[in-house]
C-alpha cells in the first residue's frame, strides 16, 4: 500500500492512500487543479479513483468537490449527517448527488480491494469520523479535526503500519496568539483539535514495532510551525509511558502546499 499527503493544513486537506490495484482520496479541500496534479506526482489520473471519502463537511475538507464531482464522477462516501450538510451547501455548486453514498461508521465496507472502516470522531461538525483502511494485512489511518480522543478511538487505530494523524497548534501559540477568545476555546475544546502535546500522546498509545510511516497534519498556519510540530511530538514519544523514543520511528510533518513524501509499506 502506499500513504502520501497531497495537502494538509488548516487551509486545505487531501490525502491518498492506495493498494496496487485500488486508489482512493480522503477528503477534497483544495482545488481540482491541485487534487489533479497531486494525483499525477503519483502516476495517478482522477479517474482511476475508486471513490472518495470524506470526514466532515468544513470548507478545508470539501471546497474542491463540487468541481471534482462534476469532472470525474468518482463515487463519494460519508456519513449521514455529512452528505446531509453537503447537499446543503450551495457553494459546491450543481454535481450529481447519485454520487454520494451513506456509510455507517464502525461498518466495513469495501471499495476494489480496500475495505474501508470509519469511526466516530470529536469535532464540531454535523456526523465526523476518522478512516482506517486495509488491503491484505497492510492497514492505515487519517485521523484528524478531534478535539480529544477515548479508547473508541485508540482501538480503531492499533496496529497501523502508517498513518496521517492531526497536530494542529502549539498550545502557548495559540493562546498569545491574534485569534478572538471565543476561536481560541473552540480550538481548545473537546469539539476542536488535537494539540502538538495530545497528538503525541496520543501516538503513544498506538506505536509498535512495525509502524512504517506517521505524518503529522492539519497543521494550523498561525498557531503552528512544522518543526515545532515534530519536535513537540517526539518529545511526547519519548517522555510517555511507552517502551520507545521519539526518533525510534519515521515521523514526518505533512506539508501545507506540496505533496508529503509517498510512504509505501
Amino acid at each position: 500500500m502506499r500513504l502520501a499527503s497531497i495537502a494538509s493544513g488548516s487551509s486545505g486537506n487531501c490525502i491518498y492512500i492506495g493498494s496496487d490495484n485500488t486508489h482512493i482520496i480522503v477528503d477534497t479541500g483544495i482545488t481540482n487543479k491541485r487534487l489533479e496534479a497531486g494525483l499525477g506526482e503519483l502516476g495517478i489520473k482522477a479517474s482511476e479513483l475508486g471513490g472518495v471519502l470524506i470526514t466532515h463537511e468544513h470548507s478545508d475538507h470539501i471546497c474542491g468537490l463540487g468541481v471534482f464531482a462534476r469532472k470525474h464522477h468518482v463515487p463519494i462516501y460519508a456519513t449521514r449527517g455529512t452528505i446531509d450538510e453537503i447537499k446543503r451547501m450551495k457553494s459546491l455548486g450543481e454535481f450529481d448527488k447519485e454520487l454520494l453514498h451513506v456509510i455507517n461508521t464502525d461498518e466495513d465496507f469495501n471499495i476494489g480491494d480496500i475495505r474501508v472502516n470509519a469511526f466516530d470522531t470529536t469535532h464540531d461538525a454535523a456526523m465526523p469520523c476518522g478512516y482506517r483502511v486495509s488491503s491484505g494485512k497492510k492497514s492505515a489511518a487519517v485521523v484528524t479535526d478531534l478535539g480529544n480522543y477515548t479508547s473508541y478511538v485508540t482501538n480503531h487505530l492499533q496496529g497501523l503500519d502508517a498513518m496521517v494523524i492531526e497536530a494542529n497548534h502549539d498550545i502557548r501559540m495559540l493562546e498569545t496568539g491574534p485569534y478572538p477568545y471565543y476561536l481560541k476555546k473552540r480550538i481548545l475544546g473537546d469539539y476542536g483539535h488535537l494539540s502538538n502535546e495530545r497528538s503525541g500522546q496520543l501516538l503513544c498509545e498506538l506505536l509498535h514495532d512495525n509502524m512504517k510511516g506517521i505524518l503529522l497534519g492539519h497543521l494550523s498556519k498561525e498557531n503552528n510551525m512544522a518543526e515545532l510540530a515534530y519536535e513537540t511530538v517526539k518529545l511526547e514519544i519519548t517522555m510517555g509511558d511507552n517502551e520507545y523514543k521519539g526518533n525510534d520511528f519515521n515521523i514526518e510533518v505533512a506539508p501545507r502546499d506540496v505533496m508529503s513524501r509517498v510512504l509505501e509499506f
